[in-house]
């Protein structure tokens, strides 16, 4: 069926949305976030969730097609069209305008979504090729150190005190953008040092990932501030910043409160379906490539995201991703609703 492939390219539907942004006025600058954080969840509220997985044999099929891979490359060259047109749109609007900071979202939602959010797609891939493309994504939302401790951190350590990207019960997400980003910077340089320790290298060589990553976002950084100008760096930092936290949300929900058994060997049980919050609406889930469908990643990284399955022992999510990144905005709203999942 067409249409299985085809339905992942309804996440281009954002850069139409960020087009209009670019060339509005006013209020309808925020178009983008109207659409993806109010739409979507609205609907969201009437569509029931869809549980129905692939058959083995369909499962076989899907996994290798072109096609879905094909959808992932086409982010790195549209979030650089974006980029450079959003360089140049926003130099010429004021400094802390209606305008600016609509049109400053657009792009921050670009960052999250096909920037962050297909950068890690590609990230867990074997190929080579597959991960620099995700790099470059990552790095077009200044966000290159996910990589480091994603694959080697927070895969090993989620669900535990140990991961930067697991949100303890009670946490606001406010102090868990701040713990989670930094904490997980400074996890990825050592877990960088550890790997080249393993292979008896320096730390301080171009093999170092996070070397390479800092030399490329600050030419990154450099090159807008000496191509255009300081007010365009600055926009630029402030939409990064913005896909960061819409990156750092979505860890928040998506293991909060979730906490592996410590076992009397003094290690952690093994990851369990359990140990993420998933949910299975459709849209939120088809624009973000399956990744609310978020245990059976964990349980296994390399899965591709078109054959993720939903499971039943899995804790679920009242709604999709956009309407609970939402909700975790109201605290005890949030504490409320999820406290109560929680102790189930």
């Amino acid at each position: 069926m067409v249409f299985r492939s085809f339905k992942y390219f309804l996440v281009y539907l954002l850069p139409v949305t960020v087009y209009y942004s670019f060339n509005a006025t006013g209020v309808l600058a925020f178009m983008p976030l109207f659409v993806f954080f109010g739409g979507v969840p609205l609907m969201e509220l009437f569509l029931k969730p869809d549980v129905v997985n692939l058959k083995k044999e369909l499962e076989v099929k899907e996994k290798n097609k072109l096609i879905y891979d094909l959808i992932l490359y086409i982010a790195l060259p549209v979030q650089i069209v974006f980029l450079i047109y959003f360089f140049k749109i926003i130099q010429n609007v004021p400094f802390g305008t209606v305008d600016f900071y609509g049109k400053v979202t657009a792009m921050g939602l670009m960052c999250g979504v096909l920037g962050i959010n297909v950068g890690h797609e590609l990230g867990h891939r074997r190929s080579r090729l597959k991960q620099f493309i995700g790099e470059l994504l990552l790095l077009s939302s200044l966000d290159t150190h996910f990589l480091p401790y994603h694959n080697a951190g927070h895969h090993k350590n989620v669900a535990t005190p140990e991961d930067a990207a697991t949100a303890k019960k009670n946490q606001w997400v406010f102090s868990f953008w701040f713990t989670s980003h930094f904490r997980s910077y400074v996890e990825a340089w050592k877990q960088e040092c550890l790997r080249l320790k393993r292979l008896n290298r320096s730390w301080f060589s171009i093999d170092n990932r996070m070397i390479l990553y800092s030399i490329a976002s600050l030419f990154l950084l450099s090159s807008i501030y000496l191509f255009f100008s300081l007010h365009v760096f600055l926009a630029f930092i402030l939409a990064a910043v913005f896909g960061i936290g819409l990156l750092e949300t979505v860890n928040y929900i998506e293991h909060y409160g979730l906490l592996r058994k410590r076992l009397e060997s003094g290690r952690y049980e093994k990851v369990k379906h359990s140990h993420s919050w998933n949910s299975d609406h459709s849209i939120g889930r088809t624009l973000l490539f399956n990744l609310s469908r978020h245990s059976d990643h964990h349980y296994n990284g390399s899965k591709k995201y078109q054959i993720l399955k939903s499971l039943p022992e899995s804790p679920k999510m009242p709604t999709g991703y956009p309407g609970m990144m939402l909700l975790a905005l109201v605290p005890p709203i949030w504490f409320f609703v999820m406290n109560r999942r929680l102790d189930k």
